[in-house]
Parts: C-alpha cells; structure tokens; sequence
C-alpha cells in the first residue's frame, strides 16, 4: 500500500482494531443500507457536503468531511439524507467506510501519476539505497554484536549495636564487653557484566567493606556468629581493602542449558533456581537460605557447573565448587582433593507465576569451614576426614496483587555426617519461615519477617543427648526514599546462640537492633 494513502486509512483501521465490541455485542440495525449507500458509483454515494440535511458548517468536524468527500469521495449517507455524525459507528458500519475510501484513494489522480513521472530517477536511487541499507542492517543483525559492560554498584551503610541477656552471668557479661559497642559500617559491591556475544557473561565483583570479624559483633556475628549480615565483608585482616568477590563465565549451548565455571564462584551463582521471594532487603544471613545453610551453603572458590530449563517451568543444576581450588600443594588444597573444601550440589526444580520449589542434596567435606552456621557444630564436632550429606527441600508463593497477605517461603534441611569418635554430630536439622509483604503504607516499601532454626544436631555418635536447639527471629521494614535508596530498621533476636555450650539449666539470649542504609546505582 502507498505511503499516502496508509496515512488516509490508518485512523479508520485503528478504531477498527480498538473497538472492543463482539459480534454478539453490535447491533446491525441499518446495516444494509450503509453498505449500499458506500459502494462506489452508488446512487446514494454523496459529491458535495450540502447534501447532508444535519450537518451544519459550524460541526467541528465539518471541514475534514468537506475534504473527505470533495477530494476522495468515500462518504456516504444514509438514505434519508442524513450522516449522523453524532451516532455511535458498528465495526460492520467502519468496515463498510473503510471499503469504500479504499475503492477511491487506489484511482491515482493526473497530478499524482505527473508528481511520479518528474521523480522517477531520485524515487529509484532512494529506493535502491533503502534496500541496501535494510540488507546491510540484516547483516550485521545475524553476525555481529559489540562487547558491552555494564557497572551496578550497591553501598550499604549500617549502625547498630546488640545486647545480651540471661542468667549465664560470665558469658552474658563477656558478650556485653566485648560485642557490646555501637558500630557503624559499610559494604560496597561494584558488579561488572561484559557480554561478547549477546547471550554470554562474564561477571566481575568488586567489594570492599570494615566489617572486622574480631571486634564488630555484625561481622562476627557475636560469640556465635548466627548474627552475621548478609551485606557484610571484609578482606582477611585488613578493613577498607578492595578486592574481588566473584570472577565467573556463563554461556549457552542451545536453547535451555547453561554453563558456568571460573575461578573464584560461588555455589549460588551456579543454581538455575533459588526458591525464596524472602528476603527482599535482607538482614540475617542464616535466614536468607531457605531453611537449609547445609545444602545451600555459599561455597566460594573455584568452580564450575551446568543447569538446564525449559518453558514448562522445570530446572535441574549441578556444580562442584573448591574453596581451595587455587592452592597448588596437595596438602594443603587442590581443586577436587581431599583438602579442596569442596562441595558438590544437585538441585532440581520447577517455578511458574507465584509458585517455586526446588530439592537439593549437597555433599561437603569436613575439616573445613564450610557448614556455615551450624551453631556450635564447629569443625572440631565432626569427623574431619568425613563428609557431610546435606539436603534441601524449600519453596515459595507470592500473590498476585500486594495486600495483607504475604508472600511465604518455607524451608527445610537435614544433614548426616561420617562419625568417628564418640560425641561427634551424626545428624542435624534445620528450617525457616519468611513472611513479606509489598507496598506497605507506601508503594516500594515493604516490610517482613521470619523465624528458624539454624543447624542444631539432633543425634550425636554414642548416645549422647544433644541440647543444641535455638530460635532466630528477624523484623525489618524497608522504607523506599526514592528509587535508589532505601533505609531499612531492623531487629533480630537470638534465643540460645550458644547452643549446647550454654551452661545447664541457665540462659543465653543476644538482641541485636540496627539502621541500613542502602544506594543503588
């Protein structure tokens, strides 16, 4: 169709289109005698707008009808003479209008046909470089793509302090002294995402932070580290040191499989799902891991895994991960060596609108500090040249519209570790439940909560009885200032963070409070 006249018939089929009426919904009334007064050469079809007895020049559509009916003749009538301009038009009434100016725009006019004869040399090189053009932009569409990188940044302030109570008077007054103080630190985190091809990356994370894990209770975590943050990092020994925090590649074959590997990795990153909505602005690190920080366990080091979806919702991962993968002596490292600190995970999964669910099993090596906050389960409570078979069962719903209902995930883990001296641990458990609601008082802030139990063991090699269960909740609310920042309150509450060490018959508790401020950009 010529540029002139989609110009003339765009109005006209877009109010077809938009029309959202059905056949069932139109009434017909009329129909026929529109139609046959719109066809071309009909005897009712008009030639001048004074024949229209309730059209008046001072309409405000007046003139574009006079144009209408003087330059194309496309406007019919009814039989009585009349338009009825200010009557409701049918779909079937518009389809009938629109044949008949599509009958009159196709008659090219003198003027036009000499218009095209005086231009026909410039229209043919417009024409030709045009097509040139649309085949050059094809080409480099199908086979090229520029190396792109793109820098998120995230920096977190926090200020807090915690206090500890109970009838465990030593330990309550040591915490106090000594995890007592009020702190103020940072997190910051500078992500790079370059992308060669278009559907690969490679992701490059810079962080640096002061939260000294000697002396600052939320990077410690307190005498038990349960209250480790989740936006917490420091570098060794030294605060404010800027350092890599993640260094991976991901690539597709095909359409559903993705695979990912690179130096220093976490587990996380290698996962094709992670089934928890909770938390959006997180606090407690323990509470961000699905009821399971055995199976879900953050390892960090060199790695390399493969995942697979497909659009029914359905996933699958798999991923080894050495946390001494970069250590070139045996004994002390290796990537897949009896010192690598190695985990390797299997996940599977389904997710579609509103719902998750995934299983995992992760299989760890002891010796190593890697069944993160297993209270007092340190490495000392386990058979250092034995495993760890932990698994996962987790999942998660969200509403479709934020309201008084929250949006759930619950989780569950278990873990069963090799034994070999009497009062190791030989099995555990733990859980979590987190609630959130959206748009609370205000669209963007939300608020949540949620309550678990962290690893705590539950069997023990030779029959002792093991006293090593506690409560952790948490309660934040994240007041969105704009669109990049947002300042989060919090509380958490630890009932028994020193577990089966807390002396018998005596208490232990830790309150922890604090202020987040976070800056994206």
């Amino acid at each position: 169709m010529k540029l002139f006249k989609q110009l003339l018939v765009a109005p006209a089929a877009l109010g077809l289109i938009a029309s959202g009426a059905s056949a069932a919904e139109m009434h017909i009334d009329g129909l026929s005698d529109y139609a046959t007064s719109s066809s071309a050469g009909s005897l009712e079809q008009v030639t001048s707008i004074t024949q229209f007895s309730d059209v008046d020049p001072t309409d405000w559509a007046h003139q574009a009808l006079s144009n209408l009916i003087e330059r194309y003749g496309c406007v019919a009538g009814y039989p009585n003479g009349t338009y009825r301009g200010n009557r409701a038009m049918t779909r079937f009434e518009a389809a009938a209008l629109l044949n008949a100016c599509l009958d009159r725009v196709t008659e090219v006019t003198d003027e036009l046909k000499r218009l095209m004869k005086e231009f026909e040399k410039e229209l043919a090189i417009i024409k030709g470089r045009v097509d040139g053009l649309e085949a050059r932009v094809g080409e480099l569409e199908a086979t090229q793509f520029s190396t792109t990188t793109k820098l998120s940044g995230l920096a977190t302030f926090v200020v807090g302090a915690n206090r500890f109570m109970g009838s465990a008077t030593p330990l309550r007054a040591d915490s106090n002294a000594e995890f007592g103080g009020t702190v103020f630190n940072y997190d910051l985190q500078l992500a790079l995402e370059t992308s060669f091809t278009g559907k690969d990356q490679l992701t490059t994370v810079l962080r640096s932070g002061n939260f000294d894990g000697d002396d600052n209770v939320f990077g410690s975590g307190g005498p038990s580290g349960l209250a480790t943050l989740d936006t917490a990092f420091q570098e060794g020994d030294q605060p404010n040191q800027l350092a890599i925090d993640k260094l991976f590649y991901s690539f597709p074959i095909g359409e559903f499989i993705t695979i990912t590997a690179g130096p220093y990795v976490g587990q996380e990153d290698m996962l094709a799902i992670w089934p928890s909505v909770y938390p959006s602005d997180p606090i407690l690190e323990v509470l961000t891991l699905n009821g399971a920080p055995g199976a879900y366990n953050k390892n960090l080091g060199a790695g390399a895994g493969i995942s697979w979806s497909d659009s029914s919702g359905f996933s699958a991962s798999a991923n080894y991960v050495a946390a001494n993968g970069a250590a070139s002596d045996t004994p002390d490292g290796g990537f897949a060596t009896d010192n690598a600190a190695g985990t390797g995970t299997v996940q599977l999964g389904w997710e579609a609108e509103g719902w998750t669910i995934a299983a995992i099993y992760s299989q760890i090596q002891n010796g190593h500090d890697l069944i993160a906050y297993a209270t007092l389960l340190t490495q000392e409570s386990l058979s250092p040249r034995g495993v760890t078979h932990a698994f996962g069962l987790g999942g998660s719903w969200a509403p479709e519209e934020s309201g008084w209902v929250p949006a759930v995930s619950v989780g569950l883990g278990f873990n069963s570790s090799d034994t070999d001296s009497s009062g190791e641990v030989s099995s555990s458990q733990s859980w979590t439940v987190g609630l959130e609601w959206n748009d609370v008082f205000m669209a963007g802030s939300n608020a949540g909560m949620a309550v678990g139990q962290p690893v705590f063991a539950t069997d023990l090699r030779g029959g002792d009885t093991p006293a090593d269960g506690q409560f952790i909740w948490e309660w934040w609310y994240q007041f969105q200032v704009s669109d990049n920042i947002s300042v989060t309150p919090a509380l958490f509450y630890l009932s028994r963070p020193m577990g089966e060490l807390t002396l018998r018959d005596s208490s232990f508790q830790q309150l922890g409070g604090l202020i987040k401020t976070t800056f994206v950009f």
